[in-house]
């Protein structure tokens, strides 16, 4: 029997420690959180001191039980969940359920962390093991305060000023206006006309390319040559001077180091995987956590990277001479600097991570280990090894080269570099934005007084670019740069935004959503300290000096609740919902174009829906005393509440539109429903496809999508029966496997490969007559019931005191003669 405990997070992470610790120990696995605040209002009490409220989460019973059973014959606990403020809450909430069950009394509970799990990190951690760290618990209790307080605060505002369904978040909000605000700086931008002049060059059949510098004495800056007459004046006359070739007036050449980039932190993990290979962060994280946790190599189940939350750039001695080791082999002595390289963390509070996100292992070289990887593996992994590697590497050296050309008052200039000497260049390169590329020019050997060749001088036209939308990579960074949350949670932040619909990802670029825009510009105006860049930032700071054990976390729950509940309930009473909305007033639209005539003009306006953003003509306090009401009408992809124009907007009232009728006489109409755009033909239905457009498509391309559909349909019936006794029953392929259905009713026979030849006619009907009705004819069915109660409960209050009997009996009549009717209808 084991006589010690030892708890980590993952069963991957359990497999992968137990072989390292022998029999006297048994590893088992929490699978991440067993307790969370209690749901409802109660969870936190905030006239209490915060007092929080916890449960144990409903999928971690089994785990916990087990851990309970082992706990009471063990000798001593080990809890070794990871090494962050979040996994020394874990421990904590371990601790606590098993005190809660007096069984600590007596044993020893240790709290051990590693930054990688390899034989020798678990057990020098076993080895020095030290207390559970309240002050990181507290960090993290106030950080999941703040959280529920905020969330369950905001969120039911935005819901009853908004729509339901909505959601704040205290690091999720600032993140939205983050990428609102660029939207709105892309849609105010005003383009900047300017021109360059460039000459067309060429030696030895080598061209390229020397730029206008100098003109009249004066350095040419970007906006100086601003219309196309200057410009190609300029042009003209500096090519009648040139005559077809200009001279190499002079020659700079000097040297440039480039250092290589520290190993990787979680942020910029995040980033390089987004440039480079084109992971999201959240994919970025679940392979960095398998690598993590461990991977079977040659035989040996061992963790392949360190720990993936970190905002160290340190490396251990033992790494730092491993790495070393490693760059001599493969790479040469010469690459392998004289002293190790050091880099200092930007962050204030490096995350409780003691090192960089790096190789346990430098001679794991990505083509030793790829046999054992996935795609996605081998890519990630392929990526820390080089920059673990590329970080202990001597700098690479640069040569530039700058040649000027003369002519008539006027100096062009061309420029280009060459790699002296690769260094660090030949293990990695730091990824960088696409706005930052720059194009790596080489010149041909050029000799100062020599005269190339010219083709031409031309002048080129330019406009200033908008900035550009957030990409993955780019938001990452500027929530780093401010501060914004810690890098653990960037993941969730952005998949949250996108689950929320408050984001769209379209060519790997973020565009807010109406829904997102209104949301975010509701609480910059309302709550603007709140989602502040800086005030947010202070607070990740504030939590930060609660781990380090600077300050208490009660007074900083205190200052933050106090203010913050009181602007909520001042606000629940101050805004309006369509203040909150954001209805914008378009103008007024004139009798002939409104189908609910009144007979006056009625204002169009647009606004933001439970489904969306729509267009409204008219309200419903214009149609108080008449049986008509407003018309609605939804907005297109890429329309927006604050940029539609009234013409934009009355064009969307069109649908739906007639087109005609088919060869059978049934009418044929065009509209957006909630699924899309479609063409309806009689009662049924069919999607338009690609660049088919609602407001365009005509009859004959609707009679094709038609003729598609109604063939495709054909093609799924397999087999048809008549004349039984429940009607024509037909057999159908469908999604899932063939099934029977009577028209009303659908019965699945099976999975796909089933045979449903075997199926005699006795067996289909005995399974269509078990199948259930369609869910949408029983609400219906319950709705007309209901009704019948209601107009039942009138009857037996008029006759006051008649007799039950007699009221069970005209009940039934009605009832069944309401099912009659229905049956007649359909």
């Amino acid at each position: 029997m084991a006589k010690n405990l030892l708890i980590v997070e993952s069963p991957a992470k359990a497999t992968t420690i137990n072989k390292y610790l022998g029999k006297d120990f048994k590893v088992l696995a929490s699978f991440g959180h067993v307790r969370d605040l209690i749901k409802g209002d109660g969870a936190i009490e905030t006239d209490a001191d915060f007092k929080m409220h916890y449960r144990r989460i409903p999928r971690s019973k089994k785990n916990i039980d087990a851990i309970i059973r082992e706990a009471k014959k063990a000798e001593a606990i080990y809890l070794a969940t990871d090494l962050d403020r979040e996994g020394e809450a874990i421990s904590w909430h371990v601790a606590e359920i098993l005190r809660d069950k007096k069984l600590l009394k007596d044993k020893k509970v240790f709290r051990v962390v590693f930054s990688e799990i390899t034989k020798k990190a678990i057990q020098g951690a076993v080895a020095n093991p030290r207390e559970l760290d309240m002050n990181l618990v507290n960090a993290q209790q106030g950080r999941r305060a703040l959280d529920r307080l905020v969330g369950f605060n905001l969120s039911p505002l935005l819901w009853r000023k908004v729509n339901p369904g909505l959601s704040a978040g205290r690091v999720q909000s600032p993140a939205l206006r983050l990428i609102v605000e660029r939207e709105a700086e892309i849609e105010a931008f005003d383009p900047q006309e300017y021109w360059t002049i460039e000459a067309d060059l060429s030696k030895d059949d080598k061209d390229f390319i020397a730029n206008l510098d100098i003109l009249d004495g004066n350095k040419v800056k970007k906006f100086d040559i601003n219309n196309a007459s200057q410009a190609n004046g300029i042009r003209d006359r500096l090519a009648l001077a040139a005559a077809g070739e200009l001279k190499v007036a002079r020659i700079t050449r000097r040297e440039k180091q480039r250092r290589p980039a520290p190993p990787f932190i979680t942020s910029t993990l995040q980033v390089d995987a987004a440039r480079k290979i084109g992971f999201t962060a959240q994919r970025t994280m679940r392979t960095a956590q398998k690598l993590y946790e461990g991977v079977p190599v040659e035989g040996s189940n061992e963790g392949l990277i360190t720990y993936m939350r970190t905002d160290s750039v340190s490396l251990s001695a033992d790494a730092l001479s491993d790495i070393r080791k490693q760059i001599s082999s493969q790479y040469g002595a010469e690459n392998v600097p004289e002293k190790p390289n050091y880099y200092k963390t930007k962050a204030k509070n490096a995350q409780e991570a003691h090192e960089a996100i790096r190789v346990t292992s430098a001679s794991l070289t990505p083509s030793r280990v790829r046999p054992f990887l996935d795609g996605d593996q081998f890519k990630l992994y392929s990526l820390i090894w080089q920059r673990t590697i590329a970080s202990q590497m001597i700098p690479a050296l640069m040569h530039l080269v700058a040649a000027e050309f003369d002519v008539n008052g006027a100096t062009f200039r061309a420029s280009g570099s060459t790699i002296a000497r690769p260094g660090f260049l030949a293990a990695y390169e730091e990824s960088v934005a696409q706005t930052e590329k720059k194009d790596e020019k080489r010149l041909p050997a050029l000799i100062e007084g020599e005269v190339v060749g010219l083709a031409t001088i031309r002048s080129e036209q330019h406009f200033t670019s908008p900035p550009p939308r957030y990409s993955e990579a780019s938001l990452v960074k500027v929530l780093e740069e401010y501060g914004i949350g810690r890098p653990s949670t960037y993941a969730n932040i952005i998949s949250t935004l996108v689950n929320r619909d408050y984001v769209l990802l379209d060519r790997k670029r973020f565009h807010p959503t109406d829904t997102g825009i209104v949301v975010a510009t509701f609480l910059t105006k309302h709550f603007e300290d709140y989602v502040d860049y800086g005030f947010t930032a202070r607070l990740e700071d504030s939590l930060d000096a609660v781990s380090r054990g600077e300050k208490d976390w009660v007074p900083l729950m205190k200052s933050f609740w106090k203010p913050f509940i009181a602007l909520v309930k001042e606000k629940e009473e101050s805004v309006s919902r369509s203040e909150a909305k954001m209805k914008r007033l378009l103008g007024n639209v004139p009798p002939n174009h409104v189908k609910n005539k009144l007979g006056e003009e009625l204002e169009l306006s647009v606004r933001l829906g439970r489904y969306g953003p729509y267009a409204q003509i008219g309200t419903r306090e214009d149609f108080e005393n008449t049986d008509g009401k407003p018309e609605f009408a939804g907005l297109r992809f890429g329309q927006r509440i604050s940029t539609i124009t009234y013409g934009e907007a009355l064009e969307l009232f069109k649908l739906p539109r007639q087109l005609g009728d088919t060869v059978d006489g049934e009418s044929v109409t065009t509209n957006i429903g909630r699924f899309g755009p479609y063409i309806r033909y009689g009662s049924k239905f069919v999607s338009l496809k690609g660049d088919d457009d609602p407001y365009t498509v005509e009859l004959p391309r609707a009679l094709e999508l038609i003729k598609e559909k109604i063939a495709a349909d054909l093609a799924k019936i397999l087999k048809v029966i008549k004349d039984t006794p429940m009607g024509e029953i037909q057999i159908v392929k469908g999604r899932w496997g063939p099934f029977v259905t009577d028209g009303h009713k659908n019965a699945r026979l099976g999975p796909k490969d089933v045979d449903w030849e075997a199926f005699s006619l006795e067996q289909l009907l005995k399974m269509l007559e078990a199948a259930p009705e369609p869910k949408g004819r029983k609400k219906k069915a319950s709705k007309k019931k209901t009704a019948k109660k209601k107009t039942r409960k009138k009857k037996t209050s008029k006759k006051k005191r008649s007799k039950k009997k007699a009221t069970r009996k005209k009940a039934s009549k009605k009832k069944t003669a309401g099912k009659g009717a229905a049956k007649a209808t359909v």
